[in-house]
């Protein structure tokens, strides 16, 4: 393993929960629920809510708390189009009645999770709308909707809107001719209620308009003379407030924004399918037209247009989001980038390269003597991306492997294995087609490494090549010597700016012989062959899992001091909270770092007592996964790219 000193410590501010144990007078859920597992749903919520907490500290700066707020709203797109989604398509199977583990029911959960969210969201606006904004004005950004401009303003606007916005707008009047359109997942629409005929003697009642993608959704309005202040305006608002000249001669009765998100989880069936990446291609056309599960609309809607909506998109009340604001909030994401403001934002963080590879030594040799473990962000991702670069240029270098989950539509890695292809390496990828929302950019990078002649496999059916490793294998005299990079976070150069991981480099004998024994396995045919150093899932992860729990109570049980770490994003998998909790009771002492989802409940007498659960938010996302168990002093500690959950145990490499 690598120095301590290249552990890095001195992290920007972030917050610590700690999660509240049980009384007899505050349950978390229900009392139908079981109380042993808490709801994964409403967990997910819960996450959310301590995000939006950050929106509300005003100890950070004004522009990182919008950010926030927009994050939220990103969450809570991701929650509909995959977990309600999932859960509505099962109560429309008549499965609506199906306990889940917590003990609630699929159509209990849905209802429960409606009321959660739906407090959410108005807190989400209420914070947008009564603190964010006018501390925004407070420093000279304005946020404003077109009846709060002055006179030169909306003249500008106005302006705008005709040259820049209404040319690309194809209004549509709903008639017999003319159906209800087809309206995109997440996209910015408009219904219109009016009165009134068209010079076709047509009589007009309800319209529709659709905000194409191109147009940014928040518009600078030029400043006056000597003025300092920032303007923006939301494109709803300026779209609304020129409803008249969309449907110029027609009366206007109201126009109100509406967003509609949609099923977005993708089912290729592996077993049935010849060419998954044909397969997958249709089923990425179809995605933007799944199944309605939310509609998002303006709180001033009127009844007649929310029943309309509601009944195109077989939709309920409870399905329905009524907001004071846009619609569209994570679009507003985009706005800090727009302001020249330092002082609004985090103060400008740059990893560190480590000094002790500054020294010009080449990589390779460097790692012959010692291994590296890097902390992004604190320490660059640079380290990491050089590595495969220098792979690619070293002509001793002869062949690499790599696994790619998400790495970006501009990834430089990529280009480095395009370059190692073309100076005549062999280059295998496993390169995993199903990573979520990712799809199309995996597809096109698969496309540009076939065409150069690298290999390409796209995994093992029915299991998404989650693994983070590369292998490189370099010709040093006359001998092959191995080389890889395990990770905990993806090749993805932006991501490793804002995501806490580790990466490990090594050259040790065993484990690069077990890493290109996966490789072999994942790209060709054979049983997998027993490791020492790596628990591969879905083989012995889960099992070597929760052996360690068991190791840690047995060792407890003959008066030994059994402790376990772990830190990771998602706890749900109940076999191994089941064995926490044995292990709890037999006295280990267990601390649980869960960013995200966790449905284990802590410190519930008699069962749970010793377990404490802390989730931390922050500037940076948590995405790490580090396991620790005492062992009796041996203290054995893994770094590792899943979390405990059923996918990642049984259904992921």
């Amino acid at each position: 393993m690598a120095r301590k000193e290249q552990l890095i410590e001195s992290k920007p501010k972030s917050r610590v929960y700690q999660s509240p144990r049980l009384s007899k007078t505050e349950p978390l859920l229900p009392q139908k629920s079981s109380g042993i597992y808490i709801n994964r749903e409403l967990s997910l919520i819960s996450f959310n809510e301590r995000v939006l907490s950050l929106g509300q500290d005003r100890s950070i700066p004004i522009l990182e708390r919008l950010k926030y707020l927009c994050i939220v709203a990103n969450n809570l797109d991701e929650l509909f189009e995959i977990r309600v989604a999932g859960l509505k398509a099962r109560s429309h199977e008549q499965l609506g009645h199906s306990q889940l583990p917590d003990g609630l029911t699929i159509e209990e959960t849905l209802t429960i999770l409606a009321k959660r969210t739906q407090s959410l969201v108005q807190l989400q606006y209420e914070i947008l709308n009564k603190s964010v904004i006018p501390e925004l004005k407070k420093e000279g950004i304005n946020l404003l909707n077109f009846l709060e401009l002055d006179k030169q303003q909306k003249k500008w606007a106005s302006a705008y809107f005709k040259n820049n916005v209404l040319p690309i707008l194809t209004p549509l009047g709903l008639d017999p001719l003319h159906p209800f359109p087809k309206v995109l997942n997440k996209s910015l629409n408009f219904i219109i209620e009016m009165q009134g005929k068209d010079s076709y003697g047509r009589k007009g009642r309800v319209a529709i308009v659709q905000a194409p993608r191109l147009l940014s959704r928040i518009i600078e309005i030029p400043k006056k003379n000597k003025v300092t202040e920032i303007t923006f305006i939301n494109l709803s608002s300026l779209i609304e407030a020129h409803a008249t000249s969309i449907f110029p001669g027609m009366e206007i009765l109201g126009i109100f924004q509406f967003r509609v998100t949609r099923n977005s989880d993708l089912y290729v069936d592996d077993e049935e399918v010849t060419d998954l990446r044909q397969a997958l291609k249709g089923e990425l056309s179809q995605r933007n037209y799944g199944d309605a599960v939310r509609i998002e609309t303006d709180k001033s809607i009127s009844s007649f247009c929310l029943n309309y909506l509601l009944t195109e998109f077989k939709l309920e009340t409870k399905d329905c989001y009524l907001v004071d604001g846009p619609v569209n909030l994570g679009r507003l994401i985009t706005l800090p980038d727009c302001v020249a403001k330092p002082n609004l934002k985090f103060k400008f963080f740059s990893p560190k390269y480590p000094e002790y590879l500054k020294g010009g030594e080449l990589l390779f040799d460097y790692l012959k003597r010692e291994d590296v473990l890097l902390h992004h962000p604190y320490e660059c991702f640079d380290v990491v991306a050089e590595f495969i670069n220098n792979a690619a240029e070293d002509k001793n270098v002869v062949a690499i492997f790599q696994t790619i989950y998400r790495t970006g539509s501009t990834s430089g890695l990529m280009r480095s294995l395009i370059n190692a292809v073309n100076k005549g390496k062999e280059v295998t990828v496993i390169l995993e087609l199903m990573a979520r929302f990712d799809e199309e950019t995996n597809i096109n990078w698969a496309s540009k490494l076939e065409e150069i002649g690298a290999h390409v496999v796209f995994g093992v059916v029915g299991n998404k090549t989650h693994a983070k490793m590369c292998l490189i294998v370099r010709q040093e005299g006359k001998k092959l010597i191995r080389y890889c990079h395990l990770g905990t976070g993806n090749y993805h150069p932006k991501t490793a700016k804002l995501y806490t991981d580790f990466s490990l480099l090594t050259s040790n004998k065993s484990i690069s012989a077990e890493i290109h024994e996966i490789f072999q396995r994942l790209t060709g045919l054979g049983k997998v062959k027993s490791l020492r150093h790596i628990w591969q899932s879905p083989f012995r992860l889960h099992k070597n899992v929760i052996r360690a729990i068991k190791n840690e109570i047995m060792i407890t049980k003959a008066g030994g001091s059994g402790k376990i770490v772990a830190r990771m994003n998602s706890l749900v998998e109940t076999q191994v909270i089941d064995a926490l909790y044995e292990a709890s009771k037999c006295g280990v002492s267990i601390e649980l770092l869960v960013r995200g989802v966790c449905m284990l409940r802590p410190g519930v007498a008699g069962l749970s007592d010793n377990i404490t659960v802390r989730s931390t938010v922050g500037r940076f996302l948590e995405h790490s996964r580090i396991f620790f168990f005492r062992n009796n002093g041996k203290n054995d500690l893994f770094l590792s790219s899943a979390d405990w959950m059923d996918r990642n145990f049984f259904r992921r490499v």
